[in-house]
């Protein structure tokens, strides 16, 4: 039996990418699924897929902006479940651009609040009644980019840091009193998300020399090794340590290199 069998599990952004093949794999594993994000369509699509090869899962259509929707998420999951085993905060939006090119409103509110904000709030909902049970797994997605941030995603990289002290602190806070939290700090990845990060033409030109070997379904199955056996934190892939250890060690060097990319792609019109 595997040590997730009958475990309730929250994911948030299951309509796609890293989320919807996590959700899989835990439903594998016998594990009770609840399925968030704003697209009913495909969470629909999802939990009958789930169900037609013999699991247990639920759609809860949520915008995560939404207080008073993320509160009905939780409801529903416990009115139907009683309890919250595996929380995966796994909802986000990328935007990618010259800083100077990028709006308030979307590019770094919506973006804040999506990455960031939204995550804390799902979590303070969650949060007490895991620590009324004194047992719960909360697992954050963050990115590469909330441990090092570079030229074209200093929004991004701005929310991802938010999640990575979040994701600390809480666990500092709450693992005394029986709730495990972990981050997730993956590299690029061929998912959808990578669509809609905006259409910086430096970004562009970059997607297509670099083609990230790194699947949705890969990731989803490193969430799961985190669900089985709880750690702090997990970048991936394994080489990304490297970069940023250079930059934890060598800030200087990883500045050299930026500046030099910068000079090299940055036009002003």
């Amino acid at each position: 039996m595997s040590k997730l069998q009958n475990k309730v599990v929250l994911i948030t952004g299951a309509s796609s990418g890293f989320g919807q093949e996590a959700a899989l794999l835990f439903a594998k594993e016998g594990c009770k699924v609840v399925l968030a994000a704003r697209r009913i369509d495909r969470l629909q699509d999802l939990a009958a897929k789930i169900q037609n090869e013999g699991g247990e899962a639920i759609a809860v259509p949520v915008d995560v902006m939404n207080p008073a929707d993320v509160d009905n998420m939780v409801k529903t999951a416990i009115a139907l479940y009683g309890q919250i085993d595996i929380l995966f905060n796994n909802a986000g939006i990328g935007r990618v651009d010259w800083f100077e090119n990028i709006s308030l409103e979307r590019d770094i509110q919506t973006l804040i609040h999506v990455n960031l904000i939204s995550l804390m709030q799902v979590t303070r909902v969650v949060l007490p009644y895991m620590l009324k049970r004194g047992e719960g797994h909360i697992i954050n997605m963050a990115s590469v980019a909330g441990l090092i941030a570079t030229p074209l995603i200093t929004s991004y990289a701005a929310s991802k840091f938010g999640v990575r002290a979040f994701t600390d602190a809480l666990r500092r806070e709450v693992r005394p009193l029986g709730i495990r939290v972990s981050g997730i700090y993956p590299g690029p990845a061929a998912t959808e998300f990578g669509q809609h990060t905006g259409k910086s033409k430096t970004y562009s030109s970059i997607r297509k020399s670099f083609r990230s070997r790194m699947t949705s379904e890969y990731v989803a199955r490193r969430v799961l090794d985190v669900a089985k056996r709880p750690r702090r934190s997990l970048v991936i892939p394994w080489w990304f340590r490297i970069a940023t250890t250079l930059d934890m060690l060598f800030p200087v060097l990883v500045d050299w290199i930026s500046y030099a990319f910068t000079k090299k792609n940055h036009k002003v019109d």
